[in-house]
């Protein structure tokens, strides 16, 4: 199959069967494709329509993000995860206001220089939003050129992704790009899935090495086996009524800026922190234990709730934080592991 005839098959597909009515397929703006880009980095659609969706609704361009601060974005990603991706937005909102003049650049050389913004994700805004002539490589791009062309041995380094680079060039026409991008995608979210494809389904399967073989697993990216450190750490939820403190995390390459429990890697440090803040544990409970999974590392938490009589135990703290209202909550910034032990709590 020439580039041409993969292309125009793609493209067919699209018109018939393609994803047309995403939230920021509707009215589309630099802002709004930005927006759920970079949402979609490491996240399905399903999970990212909710966030964007109220993201816009608060946020609705780019003056109005502008005006926001750190905590406001972090509040509307909370429980979204990978944080690091809210904090390139305020970061490139402030750039963009600076040194663009509050406009959203229109050429992929600037984009490129944003926080954030690779040359996939750059391709992306621009293809979709203004139909420019840009490729993109996400992940399911990859998985289908490698197999279809029956590419073996790839691994995340340079030279794979030289070589895929190479050949989606060639293969997305210069006119209907947008389409194009769009149906390459949803033909890997939807038909060349990682486990059990629909082959059958698939408007390129005629010439596909991966489909003739039958050997889906043979053409895919080699995984280095990873292992997880593991973690323990101690939550110490510390209650008054109907509120609970919370401060600013600790925790090391998680959860920047966001607010957790005080939290310890030993039982002892937490003992000591309760001293040094003079707090009159009256009353405890030893909540389950229970594991929590990040992509780098296993994490093993064992909460401790301290009910205290009154408030005022409490007034030696010295960290930055709040009396979090369970009923009524702040509008700050948390993750969905916290966010998940305060809903027990209600």
């Amino acid at each position: 199959m020439t580039f041409y005839i993969f292309s125009q098959s793609v493209l067919n597909w699209y018109h018939l069967h393609g994803r047309k009515n995403l939230p920021w397929q509707k009215d589309k703006t630099l802002y709004k494709i930005w927006i759920s880009e970079i949402m979609l980095q490491q996240t399905k659609v399903k999970t990212v329509i909710p966030y964007f969706n109220k993201f816009i609704s608060k946020f609705p361009n780019l003056s109005s993000l502008n005006n926001s601060t750190l905590n406001d974005i972090l509040y509307l990603w909370s429980g979204l995860g990978y944080y690091k991706r809210a904090h390139n937005i305020y970061e490139t909102s402030k750039i963009i206001q600076k040194q663009f003049n509050g406009n959203f650049p229109e050429n992929i050389e600037n984009l490129t220089k944003l926080p954030g913004i690779g040359k996939s994700t750059a391709g992306a805004i621009l293809s979709f939003s203004l139909n420019y002539f840009f490729s993109i490589l996400d992940g399911n791009v990859k998985r289908i050129l490698i197999r279809y062309y029956g590419i073996i041995g790839c691994s995340n380094n340079t030279s794979t992704e030289k070589k895929l680079w190479n050949l989606i060039e060639k293969i997305t026409p210069m006119h209907n790009t947008g389409a194009f991008n769009q149906g390459i995608i949803d033909i890997g979210a939807l038909i060349c899935t990682f486990k059990s494809p629909k082959c059958n389904l698939c408007p390129i399967n005629i010439k596909c090495i991966a489909y003739k073989e039958k050997k889906w697993d043979k053409y895919s990216f080699k995984k280095k086996q990873q292992i997880k450190t593991k973690k323990k750490y101690w939550f110490i939820i510390v209650r008054s009524q109907d509120k609970v403190w919370i401060q600013k995390n600790t925790i090391k390459n998680i959860w920047k800026n966001l607010f957790c429990f005080p939290s310890f890697e030993k039982k002892n440090q937490a003992i000591q922190w309760l001293l040094k803040n003079k707090i009159n544990v009256q009353k405890y409970k030893k909540i389950n234990s229970f594991k929590y999974e990040f992509s780098h590392f296993k994490m093993q938490v064992t909460p401790i709730l301290i009910e205290l009589f009154f408030k005022d135990d409490f007034y030696h703290i010295e960290e930055k934080g709040t009396w979090y209202q369970l009923k009524n909550p702040q509008k700050i910034g948390i993750p969905k592991l916290v966010e998940k032990i305060l809903k027990l709590l209600i």
